[in-house]
């Protein structure tokens, strides 16, 4: 690339987000430089300021401005169920899509021996304080149906045995190995609605 530095250097900085290649990277440069001042005063401001500006929420583990997130500081949210789901995106995806008003739980992860995850690396114990804390009557597992996910959601109910809180999984329409971001709204509410029950 026939560029200055400075510009070669934002299209590098552009390739180290998710799913942008050399080409979208170089597209997104150019296409910065187009901007007014303004607005490149803003971007640069709001990117270089975020790590400072998000924390994870003391109690579900979701992105935030504050020690808890709009979430859990809504009293008018069913406070006896929580939604288990691996990353804050997901819990975005079933605000959008409006038919849960329970509680959420992030994990930042799930089990994955091979990729060198193992449950002290995820937020169960996170999950475990709460059950204790809080009138917690159902868990809904929401993660991808992967062997990771599967394997996370067996090792959490096998720790959740004895303790009298309904444990089920979305279900139906939700094929092996999907990821849940890709879902649409309707398949995603009627895999939460049709949820299955997995413990006694």
């Amino acid at each position: 690339m026939n560029y200055p530095k400075s510009l070669k250097d934002l299209i590098e900085c552009y390739k180290k987000l998710p799913g942008v290649g050399e080409k979208s990277a170089e597209r997104m440069a150019l296409a910065t430089l187009e901007l007014d001042q303004d607005i490149v005063t803003l971007f640069s401001t709001t990117v270089g300021n975020i790590k400072n500006s998000i924390k994870r929420c003391k109690k579900c583990n979701n992105y935030c401005e504050d020690d808890y997130c709009d979430i859990c500081k809504d009293e008018s949210r069913n406070n006896n169920t929580i939604c288990v789901v691996e990353e804050p995106k997901n819990v975005n995806l079933f605000e959008r899509v409006g038919s849960y008003n329970g509680l959420y739980h992030v994990l930042g992860g799930l089990i994955s021996p091979l990729d060198g995850i193992s449950p002290n690396e995820i937020k169960i114990d996170l999950l475990l304080e709460r059950l204790k804390n809080e009138d917690i009557k159902e868990i809904i597992f929401a993660l991808k149906p992967s062997i990771e996910g599967e394997t996370t959601i067996l090792y959490i109910t096998k720790l959740l045995e004895g303790k009298n809180i309904t444990i089920s999984k979305i279900a139906h329409g939700v094929p092996m190995g999907a990821e849940i971001d890709y879902l649409d709204s309707l398949t995603l509410e009627m895999a939460l609605e049709d949820r299955k029950k997995i413990n006694n």
